[in-house]
């Protein structure tokens, strides 16, 4: 009898034994899942180890009920990042695999995809004059659809087409270079940033270097930061190459899911592209990894597994031995911190493709002036101009509903939510007032709860609200806003961005669902209306965040050749942030930054891990904390240059009817935080309020 090592899906760090009997039926493999005994229940788990002995008793061992694969379900470089990954961000092991597996997987469907018909984007066939020797060649080639007859030659026949099709796309000098780069080390792990101005044509240099990977028979992965970038990138690429493209996001349903998994696993398809999760697609021949707008927040997750898909990405392309491209016109510090450290390599595209023009910039002076509904005299005239020009006319405010808060005339009294002692939004066309911490709803208030007056009104501008003042203020010009609530329904996101590209004048309202990424060639005029509340954060992280911001909306005007102007509201427009973006750039304000970070010890000069702990009382999370950094002050493998900061309050104090802390340890050595964190977590554990609070652990947190 065997001895298996099996993870099972609890927030437990570590894996239980159990006893195989000779007979089962199914040879045990490393990967595989077995259905085991768990308690009272059964439950399914994932091989880890197969021995002949075990630390315990055999006779207190339990039997492995079932075996149900045949062959492991992940590839030997994803095993191997799943593994580094339990020891890197310290989370049980169980919750890691079966996060990597489709729902579906985890509750014991057969991993097994049985014959599907091919899709309309799947069946291109090539014209009949494609080249014979062309065909001959491409025949040579490892094929994707290796198993059956039909298959190879659709696979042969799409193959062909893309390499045909490819020939009428003309790169600029930039790009050219940029893909040439790339092309010459396409056999081999290296991390590209491709640091691009907004419109510089980052996706054509993808495109281009996707041809010559796909035409040696492997797989790519294309991550993007949020689903709403997905319907544009998906219709280029399949318009492109007309081959076997899938998706993979979180707006699938598990059956969806689950196809595009196995198809992925079994070669049968050539791109895909999808949110972070995608990540984790368990490809048989991959051959690049490319990360669009790397810098955005939305890579890491922030719940659960703290992991950061972007960097998880990079050591993947490492595992697999295949170069990774992070695209964006705003890179993170990090990624430009790696950049100087000669651990990355960067390509520059600093002119706009078509030689575009980069737009206009002005600062709009918000003290003393009338504004309608958040709308300046000056921003309002532009608006008329760019209008009756036929252009189209963008307005970003990052506050969905109608207003940020309701409040009572008479007293002054606010609509919270006691969950999260956090203002109510209210949304007007559902009634209700709901909130955008912890999603709880409740229907409009029609007295104030202090004093009981009936003179409620909403405070604050947001883009339901907008949109009504601006149907008023140009009552013939088609507006569209996009955001949470207008695309909540499947298919609405598709839809609005469609019409938008219909071209002609048009009035676009958008939070940072329309901040990156979004090609609108008719679009002239940009305004970011709010944003001072971004120049005054404690995260140290916020001018970053903004600097990135900012860039990436001012970059939606003018990318079609058209002159575009970007308009900024603000009452602070002497801040030295806004004045280092408008007068030098996003880049010289990084290396700005990057120098701020090194002289007070930041990262990436500094590698973070945050403790993090919450109650219903606030108190047993602070006090949990208190005796954990005096855990680590007396430990004897503590370093002096590690640095505590805490207990403090977190970025949202209160959420869910919790009460937030952190601890934050610092280090210049990120394999001395690591050493010293692998040391002191099974400690952490034993403290006497340990299982009093909920507590995790968040290494590399962007958000404390």
């Amino acid at each position: 009898m065997l001895v298996i090592n099996v993870a099972i899906p609890v927030p437990l760090a570590r894996t239980f034994d159990y006893l195989l009997l000779p007979n089962i039926g199914i040879k045990a493999v490393v990967g595989a899942r077995v259905r085991v005994p768990f308690g009272h229940r059964q439950v399914i788990g994932i091989i880890t180890a197969i021995n002949s002995h075990s630390q315990l008793a055999l006779d207190k061992l339990k039997y492995v009920t079932e075996i149900l694969d045949s062959q492991s379900l992940f590839s030997d470089s994803l095993w191997r990042i799943l593994i580094w990954s339990i020891s890197y961000y310290h989370y049980p092991v169980g919750l890691i695999l079966f996060q990597a597996l489709p729902v579906l997987i985890r509750q014991g469907q057969p991993a097994i995809l049985q014959w599907l018909s091919v899709t309309k984007e799947d069946s291109i066939i090539a014209p009949k004059s494609a080249p014979t020797s062309l065909t001959t060649k491409l025949l040579s080639k490892p094929q994707f659809y290796s198993h059956q007859v039909s298959n190879l030659q659709l696979y042969n026949d799409w193959r062909t087409v893309f390499r045909i099709n490819s020939q009428q796309f003309k790169l600029n000098v930039e790009q050219a270079t940029a893909v040439l780069a790339i092309s010459n080390q396409d056999e081999q792990y290296v991390v590209w940033l491709l640091a691009g101005v907004t419109g510089a044509g980052k996706t054509e240099v993808y495109l281009t270097v996707l041809e010559n990977i796909l035409f040696k028979g492997k797989q790519a992965l294309v991550l993007v930061p949020e689903i709403g970038l997905t319907p544009q990138i998906i219709a280029r690429f399949r318009e492109r190459f007309h081959a076997p493209v899938e998706v993979l996001h979180s707006r699938l349903n598990n059956k969806e899911r689950l196809t595009v998994w196995l198809k992925v696993r079994r070669g049968d398809s050539a791109i895909i592209i999808g949110t972070r999760s995608a990540l984790f697609a368990p490809f048989t021949r991959l051959g690049l990894i490319v990360i669009d707008e790397e810098h955005d927040c939305s890579y890491k997750q922030h719940n659960g597994w703290r992991y950061n898909a972007r960097d998880l990405a990079v050591f993947r392309a490492r595992e697999e031995n295949v170069p990774i491209i992070l695209g964006t016109a705003t890179p993170a510090l990090e990624t430009i911190y790696n950049v100087q450290q000669k651990k990355y390599h960067q390509l520059t595209l600093g002119k706009r493709v078509n030689n575009a023009q980069l737009a206009s910039q002005q600062l709009i002076d918000l003290k003393g002036q009338h504004l309608n509904n958040g709308l300046s005299k000056i921003l309002l005239t532009k608006m008329h101009l760019h209008l009756e020009a036929g252009n189209q006319v963008m307005l970003f405010l990052n506050r969905r509903g109608f207003a940020p808060a309701l409040l009572c005339h008479e007293c002054g009294w606010i609509a919270e939510c006691k969950r999260c002692d956090h203002y109510y939004t209210f949304h007007q066309q559902q009634c209700k007032l709901c909130c955008h911490r912890c999603y709880s709803q409740r229907s409009v208030l029609h007295q104030c709860l202090r004093c009981g007056s009936t003179q409620l009104i909403p405070s604050g501008l947001g883009t339901e609200q907008l949109e009504k003042t601006l149907g008023i203020q140009f009552p013939s010009v088609p507006i569209t806003r996009i955001d949470r609530d207008t695309t909540a329904r499947k298919g609405a996101l598709e839809c609005f961005l469609t019409q938008v590209k219909r071209g002609g004048k048009r009035i676009l309202i958008g939070t940072q669902m329309l901040a990156k990424g979004h090609h609108f060639p008719d679009v002239t005029l940009v305004s970011l209306l709010n944003v001072d509340g971004a120049l005054f954060s404690s995260n140290f992280r916020a001018a970053e965040h903004f600097a990135q911001l900012y860039t990436q909306v001012s970059g939606r005007a003018g990318r079609a050749g058209k002159p575009g102007e970007v308009l900024l509201q603000t009452h602070h427009p002497d801040h030295p942030l806004l004045q280092t973006l408008l007068s030098q750039g996003y880049m010289d304000f990084a290396k700005h930054m990057l120098e701020e970070r090194r002289q007070a010890g930041l990262p990436p000069f500094a590698s973070h891990t945050s403790f993090r702990a919450e109650d219903y009382d606030n108190n047993k999370s602070r006090t949990f904390l208190d005796k954990l950094r005096q855990l680590l002050e007396t430990h004897p493998q503590r370093n002096e240059t590690l640095l505590l900061i805490g207990p403090i309050p977190a970025l949202t104090p209160k959420c869910n009817g919790r009460f937030r802390w952190n601890l934050i340890l610092s280090h210049p050595s990120r394999l001395h935080l690591q050493k010293f964190l692998t040391i002191i977590i099974p400690l952490v554990g034993k403290l006497s309020l340990a299982s009093k609070v909920k507590w995790s652990l968040d290494v590399d947190p962007i958000d404390c």
